[in-house]
């Protein structure tokens, strides 16, 4: 027997929603059962553009975050570019550098 996870406190039948849908769009999901399986969930709209802006939100801090973490091949281009730049640089150019 196969379980399925329903992530509503209420569920409504999909003939039940077929017969008066308006009423079931609140501020809480309910899942829509076909053959006591979840096929959906019905949202008010309230709650959909609460759910889109959090998504967004959450894109937004990830795009953020990832514009500060170069991937593994950036840093060894920086790397390589850096240690080229040390090989060039001339005595002068190394005179503001002092060991700690």
């Amino acid at each position: 027997m196969e379980t399925h996870a329903i992530l509503a406190e209420k569920s409504v039948s999909i003939s039940a929603l077929r017969n008066n849908p308006a009423q079931y769009f609140g501020d809480q999901p309910i899942a829509v059962l076909s053959h006591n399986k979840p096929a959906g969930y019905v949202l008010g709209a309230e709650l959909f553009e609460e759910m889109m802006k959090l998504i967004g939100d959450k894109e937004a801090a990830r795009a953020f975050r990832g514009r500060f973490r170069p991937s593994g091949a950036e840093l060894a281009e920086y790397c390589k570019s850096s240690a080229k730049a040390l090989e060039e640089a001339k005595p002068e150019d190394l005179e503001a550098f002092t060991k700690w």
